[in-house]
């Protein structure tokens, strides 16, 4: 029987790999780990792409402003709090920064990383493929683009296992200014991504793309420096032994059905509903403490009961339970394993707040809108805000129907109408102080002039309020505003150019009881307390048995107006969605 060939080829990180050391030690790692299936042999190719990169020149300022860049968008802990950012970092880290975000920036750069790694992938024909660091960068843009469409490259990457590790590709800043705020699915055999969250260049998880031909595989190992780097101490890790090498071995030679069943493809599955519901009415500071928000969740829970969803997939987070972190485990389980056609609700009665927070050269420059948690206390870690959670659902398929309701605001203050408690808190003056000035003219504190996120994203003021709040200087939550790097003009511009791009991150549809600028009250229906947008939206729902998720917002919208709320409720999501008849309503 003639001897197969298992061809790998090795795609190294950052550095200086001119003296082929590395080689070595990757084909060692490789070799010892993967256990060989009988008449077949392992056979190398390496890739060194660093003469592509010899000509670009940074300086120390510009590996420090990239650093900034990377860093505040996804440095790891090992760095400490935001202001702290620079503490310990490596000269290799920083010129590891340099070079991600000159090659994000530089278009033609690209065009010629990828124009060598399609030649090489097409020459090589490659059975695996393994990238490290800038390496997963420079090939999964190769892999995404539509160059790779060409028949001698997508014959290969067909039936190519693609091995991404030590990867920044899901660090935000690379996510914005890469791949427009969205991983694509791409088409190879299958793609294994290796994370380990020690690892402090840069990197991050990659979660919830719900595509059958990708898993994350978590390697932790946690070694002095930048160690926990290393590529083959990924290789050789033993949980890449179980997930990426083992399974490969066993496969090799067996059929399509075969591979699907050990790689755990089941085909098409029955959409999921599940709902999250959050309610706190007993926050630790008697002021802060709301009447009607656990009632809210109970009523949420009925009426998607009555819509057909099991009580079963629908779980509720109320009180002191509702922790930063318990809202956070329960957001995981959500949207854990998402499929297309899947119907998912988180809805959430409480308080918000917003407040400024510092940016990445250690100044305020935005603001923050988050859910406010039981044990909240102003700051990232205690926070329910759009940084905490986009991650879990920014990379969901677009056809997984993932709705957002929250009966809270985000104005703050301690307001009282009529008896009525608004569901919002302001921040302390320590906290508020960082989006204040003193202005010298006029003798008083006026606001700081905070850089609009996205000044150019849309020529729509209001379409832009809904993104960026009031005066585009807040991230919302939902929105993922810190992927959405794009202006209008460069949107229709990319949408020519490659439409598979132009979409960028997933967009729920996000139901609020007011606008940013307003209050979110609370009414009392004789002697029961409910959220007013919460009773007036159960109300309707009961009422109709088909309705748009638009016709929804807008009848609440009149009921409050009777009522004589002041707060308009408002929706934002796919214009397609948001027009269609809301799915959980029997």
């Amino acid at each position: 029987m003639a001897t197969r060939k298992i061809k790998v080829l090795c795609v190294h990180g950052l550095g200086n790999h001119t003296d082929g050391t590395w080689e070595g030690r990757w084909a060692a790692a490789v070799r010892e780990a993967f256990p060989l299936p009988p008449n077949s042999k392992l056979e190398f190719e390496f890739l060194n792409y660093d003469p592509i990169f010899q000509d670009t020149d940074l300086s120390f300022v510009s590996t420090m402003e990239a650093l900034a860049k990377l860093g505040w968008s996804g440095l790891s802990s090992v760095f400490g709090r935001r202001r702290g950012l620079f503490s310990g970092v490596t000269d290799r880290i920083r010129w590891t920064a340099g070079y991600v975000v000159a090659w994000c920036a530089d278009d033609a750069f690209k065009k010629r990383t990828r124009e060598f790694m399609l030649s090489q992938v097409a020459e090589k024909k490659p059975d695996i493929i393994l990238a490290h660091s800038l390496g997963s960068l420079l090939t999964y843009d190769a892999f995404a683009h539509k160059d790779a469409d060409a028949a001698a490259v997508k014959k290969v990457l067909k039936k190519a296992v693609y091995v991404t590790f030590g990867s920044q590709l899901n660090n935000p800043f690379v996510l914005k200014n890469l791949t427009n705020g969205r991983i694509s699915e791409l088409e190879v055999d299958f793609w294994h991504h290796l994370y380990n969250e020690h690892d402090d260049v840069f990197t991050r998880p990659i979660v919830n793309i719900g595509a059958d031909n990708f898993r994350q595989t978590l390697t932790p190992f946690d070694i002095d420096g930048i160690a926990d780097h290393d590529a083959t101490e990924y290789l050789s890790h033993p949980q890449t032994v179980a997930d990426v090498w083992m399974p490969y071995a066993t496969l090799v030679g067996q059929t399509r059905r075969t591979i699907k069943a050990v790689r755990g493809i089941t085909g098409k599955r029955k959409k999921a509903q599940k709902a999250l519901l959050v309610g706190i009415n007993e926050y630790p500071a008697v002021s802060d403490r709301l009447e009607g928000c656990v009632n809210d969740v109970f009523t949420m829970s009925e009426l998607l009961q009555r819509g057909g969803m099991p009580a079963s997939s629908i779980r509720t987070c109320l009180n002191n339970r509702a922790t930063a972190s318990g809202i956070l485990e329960r957001l995981e389980w959500l949207l854990d394993d998402p499929k297309p056609g899947d119907e998912l609700v988180f809805y959430y009665s409480g308080h918000g707040a917003r407040y400024p927070e510092y940016g990445p050269d250690g100044e305020p420059d935005h603001f923050v809108e988050t859910l406010v948690p039981w044990d909240f206390a102003w700051s990232e870690e205690t926070s329910i805000a759009d940084k905490q959670i986009y991650k879990l659902y920014s990379q969901l398929p677009y056809d997984v129907r993932l709705v957002m309701i929250f009966d809270c605001c985000n104005s703050g203050g301690i307001h009282k109408s009529g008896g009525a408690a608004i569901r919002g808190i302001a921040p302390p003056d320590d906290v508020r102080h960082r989006e204040l000035k003193w202005d010298m003219a006029t003798s008083t504190w006026v606001g700081r002039d905070f850089q609009r996120i996205n000044e150019d994203f849309t020529p729509n003021a209001d379409d832009a309020e809904k993104y960026f709040g009031p005066m585009g200087a807040t991230q919302r939550i939902g929105r993922a505003s810190m992927l959405r790097g794009l202006s209008q003009k460069q949107f229709e511009q990319l949408k020519k150019k490659d439409s598979r791009k132009a979409d960028g991150a997933y967009l729920p549809v996000i139901i609020e009881a007011c606008r940013a600028d307003q209050f979110a009250y609370e009414y009392r229906h004789g002697v029961t307390s409910h959220g007013a947008f919460t009773y007036n939206l159960a109300k309707i729902l009961r009422q109709r048995k088909r309705i748009s998720f638009a016709d929804l917002v807008e009848e609440t919208r009149q009921e409050l107006d009777d009522l004589e709320f002041d707060q308009v409720p408002c929706i934002l999501g796919p214009s397609q969605v948001v027009e269609s008849h809301i799915p959980w309503l029997g």
